[in-house]
């Protein structure tokens, strides 16, 4: 009798633990909306959606090239080959180089805590091209939880405001989600190969070309502390993200993943009402409700 609380005290510990990566990864990926939102007044979209994917890419680069000089041993992954190329680089197209920029496009012109939550969109997209494009099965259980987050983001984005705004902020977003769900898909082909090199070449080609945009369309970089903080938000909210997701598939497993870094959307309303001082709007907290009873279904 006395030893079951402590048992049932480790088995928690336990599942905690081993939820620990994939929870930090949707805290980290959840603060990029408003850390963003504050570096639009200092950079424009295009050249921040270049330093952040660059800041991304780059850091896991150098964290490969200290992990080869250290002497770790090698990743028991395939290399890339062949169609694998092409695969990496319609995901590097949609989610590294058209993704950021449609969303640094929208959050300029809506608040962070409303971007972050549209941002349920992307598992919208995702499953519903896994089943359209890559015949993979739709439950349907599935589906009702699907059209019930749409619902939540329709109602997120289309009152008070009207068509004008919601074209300005939310259609942005929205492309934005469904060129990741495109990404998402493709990367998903390739889950034998070492996501942490994916995950540095779509950082450095994705960022690259945005700088090319940024600099043809006469796009000014910052200088000083705001490039460090886009580099540091890029690290840390996609690139340190991803490694801790990878981490999380590991240890717990995809479905348990995903469903902890559900909580990424809602990290970044909590930190956008916290950190700009955004009031929660009733469609705001009413759209939330919605999203969170689609993600239990």
């Amino acid at each position: 009798m006395g030893s079951q609380p402590a048992e049932t005290l480790n088995t928690e510990s336990t599942r905690l633990a081993s939820a620990l990566p994939a929870l930090l990864a949707a805290v980290l990926f959840g603060a990029t909306a408003p850390l963003c939102k504050l570096l639009l007044g200092d950079a424009a979209p295009l050249s921040l959606a270049a330093l952040i994917y660059l800041g991304s890419g780059g850091g896991l680069a150098a964290w490969m090239a200290l992990r080869r000089m250290a002497g770790a041993s090698r990743s028991r992954t395939q290399a890339l080959g062949g169609k694998d190329w092409l695969t990496l680089g319609g995901a590097v197209a949609a989610g590294g180089v058209l993704a950021p920029v449609l969303f640094l496009v929208g959050l300029s012109h809506t608040a962070a805590s409303t971007a972050s939550l549209l941002l349920n969109l992307e598992v919208v997209f995702t499953a519903l091209l896994a089943w359209m494009l890559f015949r993979e099965g739709f439950e349907g259980r599935v589906a009702w939880g699907l059209a019930v987050i749409l619902a939540g983001c329709l109602l997120l984005a289309w009152p008070e405001s009207g068509v004008q705004e919601w074209g300005m902020s939310a259609l942005p977003i929205a492309g934005a989600c469904l060129c990741w769900g495109l990404d998402n898909n493709l990367t998903q082909r390739l889950a034998n190969r070492d996501p942490v090199q994916i995950a540095a070449i779509k950082g450095l080609v994705g960022g690259s070309a945005n700088a090319a945009l940024a600099i043809m369309f006469a796009q000014s970089f910052p200088a000083g502390a705001p490039l460090l903080a886009a580099l540091c938000v890029g690290l840390c909210g996609y690139g340190c993200s991803l490694v801790l997701f990878v981490v999380s598939l590991g240890r717990i497993g995809t479905a348990r993943t995903i469903g902890v870094f559900a909580a990424a959307p809602f990290a970044g309303v909590g930190l956008s009402l916290l950190i700009l001082g955004e009031m929660p709007s009733l469609s705001l907290l009413l759209a939330a409700m919605i999203v969170v009873a689609g993600l239990i279904i």
